[in-house]
């Protein structure tokens, strides 16, 4: 947001308690003043500082607006915060330092003044809703935060929260934002301590109860409200026809019941605001749900069809509530509605002629409008200059459907709640895929550019063989080798080889000969400057995929875990949820019989989905029903591994991958013969690898056979999958496919762990979604600290001036560096060795990002290439940073690496920046899920 432009109404509390409008002029001021401080006039005067000072200016006001979307007061101490903060993450640490003195000698003055004059108490009364006015007693205030402060360490004050609070309070103030004011100070205390975020979640628990129930209760007496809430809740939602009237018919005293209130206090802050802000259902902006009706409501929609649906609804609220799995967000928007569109993610094909491709982009919207996210399959249309027979014209390629598609994304937005997401595929034989790899590019005629969708290339074995042997590569158009597009394997290379020797003949006029290398040397070059296209291996899909008898896996989908037929006829759709790892630990390991608990009835969750779900395409329906595929996943991976004290960049950790994967995996198709002896097997079994007794494991040995070289995968296994075997072939399985890794953002967010697979972004960061910006701090890291004695006030300055990273911070040990390094201090090969451990074992895949500090052509050549050697089906966003970022210093060796009023100042010093081939331009992208808060279509 720019400073100058219109903001929702806010107003400054100053010191002595006026309020004053908030003026975004103010701050540029005192940024300019800081930068004078050490500049001089000449130098804070120069165009390059005042282009800084205005978007310094910009980030302030972008985090104190998105803090408070709708408005409201904004203490001063929070803004000179939020400038302190921006200027140590702009690297001025000069600056900040500078700013850090000002501040505390005027704090020291106001405080010596106050403690001459005597602090001058100014009364303050509040305005009730109906208008009236009385003055504030701080008592009640202090019930609430002591009520959140409850069963938390002695080091987290109610006193100091409401201390904090009073600074936003004013004569005149409404009670709503008397309430706000306790939110907003216990989160100013959340990088101290992590347990604030709880305290916080607590006090914006009080303010929910109030709005959902009418009237004040404690937390302590939830338990016998709770079930009136549930049936107040329900029947209000189907009154006002958001609800589907079925729900009325469960056992409702039952229900209510079950609700266990105690689970209210796992929140978190961000995963209860989340919770709050987009997945509670409302009436006129009012709340009718609580956390544990929300839990039930879900619940309920997922047994709709099930015999003893009371019990199984009671059986699906335990391990949503309790955190222990969770759906996706679809199904936690939709259950339980009018329009229970609940699957997660479609994937189509788009046919090569114009009502073809005019058909998929019908179908694009009416699924994007209902809360999915898609993978498109461009291979099959013509490229650029290809004969058209019937206008005996030729062809403009994809790249005007293209973007068509990227505006047909941004314009079905699903009624505002996230935008529409899209990522088209491209194999890399398709004569445009040159023109394709631009796609996300800056520069360039703007109408060939697609900046608001996403791209991925699909990758034959072939072209990967010819990069590792610097061999040519042939480029086609569809219309003139139409069965590339369904071959894969060695039919796909014999094919591929013959039309290259037919143009060879002169038998071909539309084609293009290029190095394999040069093209490779693009994609990889394309993928660091806009961060697409993504690389994804069409072979190992195809190969490994249990389906294979019945058709072919032509695309990926949005965020490249799933991998399922598509045609003309049929759209695969898949229904996603993911098992919270972090809970199924024990005795410094897995938990083995409570995650074949949890997973066993997660797969009946997801299974139920597909008969319960809304389908907008009726393809999709046919496919679903027919194949029935689901995709479990799982989250907190990164949790488990600081549970156990293993570095995410270890052997353990990788050997850990391999383990909790294959219990996953095992207890899930486990699940699915079993739900297939219950209710049948789904309607293409027969001939599938299930069928002929090979299990994803034992297809890495097809994937061997049919590439022949260049394939180097750990084996091992632990579990009796010769019982398993024998299991699935006499009882068939009930889902075509199992197991999928999701990213999971949101809903990690919402249940408090680190994403899905993924290593800590920061031990100390800033996550943003649509609810705003949110203060996270690894808790482990400050448990450990503290055990330590070195968690301070310093340790906080020092996270936030080196960007969660710890490695430049000189008193923290080595061994507590290695256990919480963070994304971008682990190299990429940990990341892909760990993947490949998974790969083997899911019948999918998974969203894995690559982690790349001080990248470079070489090391991005080898990430990738070893990627396909081991055998991954999939990757997923390349994340860079510059070597300069990941080694930033303040040069002081030996000291404790703070921004303090004692320490000297220093320039910061870079590291040696590798040598790159090619050369990189710098990046700045934003990244589903974790940087861009509007995309989150499969988590």
């Amino acid at each position: 947001m720019n400073a100058r432009q219109p903001l929702p109404s806010y107003n400054v509390v100053r010191r002595n308690g006026s309020v004053t409008d908030f003026e975004p002029s103010k701050i540029a001021l005192a940024l300019t003043k800081a930068f004078l401080a050490v500049l001089g006039a000449g130098g804070a005067d120069s165009a390059t500082v005042r282009d800084k000072v205005e978007g310094l200016t910009q980030d302030v006001v972008r985090a104190l607006v998105r803090s408070q979307p709708t408005g409201g007061t904004i203490h001063i101490e929070s803004i000179q915060d939020a400038v302190e903060l921006v200027l140590m993450r702009s690297g001025d640490h000069q600056v900040a330092r500078a700013y850090v003195l000002y501040r505390e000698r005027h704090a020291e003055a106001r405080a010596t003044q106050a403690a001459e004059q005597g602090a001058a108490q100014t009364a303050i009364n509040v305005v009730l809703p109906n208008g009236s006015r009385e003055p504030l007693r701080m008592e009640p205030l202090l019930a609430i935060v002591k009520a959140a402060c409850e069963g938390l360490d002695a080091g987290v004050s109610a006193e100091a929260v409401l201390a904090e609070a009073q600074k936003n309070l004013y004569d005149g103030v409404p009670l709503a934002d008397v309430y706000r004011a306790l939110l907003l100070a216990a989160r100013t205390f959340i990088e101290r301590d992590p347990q604030y975020s709880q305290v916080t979640a607590r006090i914006l628990m009080h303010t929910i109860r109030g709005e959902v129930l009418g009237f004040d209760v404690a937390q302590g007496d939830m338990s016998n409200h709770y079930g009136d809430a549930l049936k107040a809740g329900l029947k209000a939602g189907v009154k006002a026809e958001l609800l589907n009237p079925e729900l009325l018919n469960f056992d409702l005293a039952k229900l209510g019941a079950a609700l266990k209130a105690g689970r209210d206090l796992q929140f978190d802050y961000l995963g209860l605001q989340t919770l709050y802000d987009r997945y509670f259902q409302h009436i006129d902006g009012k709340r009718i749900e609580l956390p544990q009706t929300f839990f039930m409501r879900v619940a309920m929609g997922l047994a709709l069809n099930e015999i003893d649906r009371d019990a199984r609804a009671i059986e699906f609220y335990n391990v949503l509530s309790s955190f222990d799995f969770m759906s996706s967000t679809p199904t936690l928007f939709n259950a339980g509605t009018l329009r229970s569109q609940l699957s997660s993610c479609y994937l189509t094909t788009v046919a090569d002629d114009l009502e073809g491709i005019y058909e998929a982009l019908k179908e694009n919207a009416l699924l994007s409008k209902f809360a999915g996210g898609l993978g498109n399959d461009w291979t099959p249309v013509r490229a650029l200059g290809a004969h058209i027979k019937g206008t005996n014209g030729k062809s403009q390629g994809i790249v005007p459907f293209l973007k068509v598609v990227n505006d047909t994304a941004v314009a079905v937005n699903q009624g505002g709640k996230r935008k529409g997401a899209v990522c088209a595929y491209l194999e890399s034989w398709h004569l445009d895929i040159e023109e394709f790899l631009d796609l996300r590019k800056n520069t360039g005629d703007d109408r060939r550019r697609t900046h608001d969708m996403n791209t991925a290339n699909w990758i034959p074995d072939l072209f990967m063989k010819r990069v590792m042997e610097g061999g040519d590569w042939t480029l086609f158009s569809p219309s003139d080798v139409p069965d590339l597009h369904d071959l894969f394997g060695a039919a796909f290379e014999k094919a591929y080889v013959a039309y290259e020797a037919k143009a060879d003949r002169g038998e071909m006029k539309l084609f293009k000969r290029l190095p394999a290398k040069d093209l490779w040397r693009k994609m990889l070059s394309m993928l660091f400057e806009t961060g697409h296209p993504w690389i994804t291996f069409k072979d190992p899909c195809n190969v490994r995929s249990p389906q294979q008898h019945v058709g072919v896996v032509h695309s990926s989908n949005l965020c490249t875990e799933i991998t399922l037929n598509t045609s003309d006829s049929e759209i695969a759709v898949c229904n996603l949820g993911s098992v919270n790892l972090a809970q199924h630990l024990k005795d410094g390991g897995i938990d083995h019989a409570k995650l074949q608990r949890t997973v066993t009835v997660a797969m009946r969750m997801l299974d139920n989905v597909i008969d319960i779900n809304y389908y907008a395409v009726k393809k999709a329906r046919n496919s679903n029903v027919r194949h029935r595929p689901v995709g479990l996943g799982l989250m907190g991976f990164q949790d488990a591994l600081y549970q156990m004290h293993v570095a995410y960049a270890s052997q353990d950790a990788v050997e850990f991958a391999d383990r909790s994967m294959e219990a996953l995996c095992y207890y899930a198709y486990q699940a699915s013969s079993d739900l297939a002896l219950e209710r049948g097997r789904y309607a293409s079994f027969k001939g599938s690898l299930w069928d002929k007794g090979i299990l994803p494991i034992d297809s890495i040995e097809l994937l061997a056979e049919q590439r022949g070289g260049y394939l180097d995968v750990d084996r091992s296994k632990t579990m009796d999958w010769d019982a398993l075997r024998a299991k699935i072939q006499a009882q068939g399985m009930r889902n075509s496919n199992c197991v999928a890794i999701a990213p999971t953002a949101t809903i990690s967010n919402i249940i408090g762990v680190d994403a899905s697979i993924e290593p800590c972004f920061g031990n100390l960061s800033v996550k943003s979604n649509l609810s705003g910006e949110f203060t996270v701090i690894n808790q482990y890291l400050v448990r450990d600290l503290k055990a330590l004695g070195l968690w301070d006030e310093v340790m906080v300055m020092d996270l936030k001036h080196f960007d969660g990273q710890l490695r430049q911070i000189d008193r923290i040990p080595a061994n507590i560096k290695a256990l919480y390094a963070t994304a971008f201090e682990v190299e990429p090969v940990w990341l892909v060795e760990a993947a490949a451990r998974r790969q083997k074992w899911i019948d999918q895949a998974q969203s894995l990002n690559i982690y790349m500090a001080g990248a470079s052509g070489k090391k991005l050549d080898e990430t990738y290439k070893l990627a396909w050697t081991r055998g991954l089906k999939t990757t997923y966003y390349l994340r860079t940073t510059s070597a300069t970022a990941a080694e930033k210093s303040t040069g002081r060796a030996g000291a404790l690496n703070a921004v303090s009023s004692q320490a000297p100042a220093a320039a910061p010093v870079a590291a040696p920046v590798p040598a790159v081939e090619p050369e990189l331009p710098a990046t700045d992208m934003k990244f589903c899920a974790l940087d861009d808060p509007g995309c989150e279509a499969c988590q």
